[in-house]
């Protein structure tokens, strides 16, 4: 997966923004004003930090090489991926669509109700 096609992935999420809060490097992808995707986009290979459920995150880590504890994150919650190495494009949306669905999962009842409006 490439940059754009990424981008667009992550931009194609209910209720999701994109922005550069710490410098002109760091693309971070927030929904409802929650992280659930960042990364440099001048990295190569390209790595972006996923959130991730702790036990989950031990698994993929031990099963895949490209998958590492997170970077400048916290490990637990944080994993970091290696889009250029064995991790197909299937495995990267399955990773991005649960960072995402985990922090939906725990906004207030309210964010979650807001966001299923949300076009």
């Amino acid at each position: 997966m490439d940059i754009e096609t990424y981008r667009n992935y992550c931009l194609s999420k209910k209720g999701v923004t994109e922005s550069f809060p710490f410098d002109e490097e760091v693309l971070v992808f927030k929904v409802l004003k929650k992280v659930f995707a960042l990364g440099s986009i001048d990295a190569i290979p390209l790595k972006i930090n996923l959130k991730c459920d702790p036990d989950k995150a031990i698994e993929y880590r031990e099963k895949y090489e490209d998958i590492q504890p997170g970077y400048h994150m916290n490990k637990k919650h944080w994993n970091t991926v290696n889009f250029h190495g064995n991790i197909d494009d299937d495995l990267l949306k399955h990773l991005i669509n649960h960072s995402y669905e985990l922090v939906v999962s725990k906004m207030t009842k309210k964010n979650r109700e807001l966001l299923k409006t949300l076009e």
